[in-house]
């Protein structure tokens, strides 16, 4: 079953009382990057459930975060740029 882009969602599930966060994904790339986790670490990361369109997890809610915007001037941009610039062209 092919789902459109909009129907692709994921929601994460936690309350003050519980120490587990709940995920659910129809997400592909989500599922790729919370199976991956699940495979490395099986004693934090748990597949509880899944259809043939989604899959819920299970994780400690401290591994669920929410940061700031990442704010760099523009010599900054410009150092970096140099710097991928000098990597490239030493890898020719």
């Amino acid at each position: 079953m092919k789902l459109t882009k909009y129907e692709q969602e994921t929601i994460m599930n936690h309350n003050a009382g519980e120490v587990l966060a709940s995920v659910y994904t129809a997400d592909k790339a989500v599922m790729r990057r919370l199976d991956s986790l699940v495979a490395e670490y099986p004693e934090v990361y748990r597949l509880v459930g899944q259809t043939e369109v989604s899959k819920t997890y299970s994780m400690p809610k401290s591994y669920i975060t929410f940061r700031k915007p990442r704010r760099i001037s523009e010599e900054q941009k410009e150092a970096a740029r140099q710097k991928m610039k000098a990597i490239n062209e030493s890898r020719l």
